[in-house]
């Protein structure tokens, strides 16, 4: 879901830097520094999983569990998202330098939203609520992530628009496999350390 330099046009990624960096701005008032360890382990498996590339055509597939940041970190998920994203582009040459920021927008915005989603649970008595609703959170992330991705490559050049829509399709199963492996996870995590779950 990177995507690299070269790619999208001048007005684009500055815009992605400008819009980073007031969310980045907005975030750090919010972080406590108790929070801080759980912050670098969400980091780390960002950085991990989101490295395990599967390519399909003119696109590729990967994890990206910026569904599960969110319910964990709360308001630091963008944050944890953006440093993965630096170290990603620097040490691995995983998407582009000048696109770090539409980057991620593209993957830390869905994360916010992700962790609002999970809240939601608290208004509903399912007998699964939080499998129910971190499955939500999870395919949530990839879908409104792979939205913004598609929204970024039309608004640089309607010769995009196909791979806009190629690079839809191919996140769908990415979607449903971090729903339902989300779910399972808040589910687990809800049973023995419930405490993770309150969003940083």
């Amino acid at each position: 879901m990177h995507i690299s330099d070269g790619v999208l046009s001048a007005p684009v990624w500055i815009g992605g830097y400008a819009a980073a960096a007031g969310i980045i701005a907005a975030s750090m008032k919010k972080i406590k520094v108790e929070n801080m360890p759980k912050v670098a382990v969400m980091t780390s498996a960002f950085f991990v999983a989101s490295l395990i590339r599967v390519p399909l055509g003119p696109t590729s597939v990967h994890l990206v569990l910026n569904g599960l940041v969110g319910i964990i970190l709360g308001p630091a998920a963008f944050i944890s998202i953006f440093v993965g994203l630096v170290l990603q582009a620097f040490l691995f040459q995983h998407g582009g330098i000048t696109t770090i920021g539409i980057n991620a927008i593209m993957m830390g915005t869905p994360a916010l939203l992700a962790y609002k989603i999970f809240n939601l649970r608290n208004k509903f008595n399912f007998r699964k609520n939080e499998f129910i609703f971190g499955a939500l959170a999870g395919g949530s992330g990839v879908f409104f992530g792979t939205g913004i991705l598609a929204l970024a490559l039309v608004t640089t050049g309607s010769e995009f628009m196909g791979v806009a829509k190629y690079a839809a399709l191919a996140h769908l199963p990415v979607m449903i496999i971090e729903g339902i492996m989300t779910g399972f996870i808040a589910s687990f995590l809800m049973r023995v350390k419930p405490e993770i779950l309150k969003g940083g």
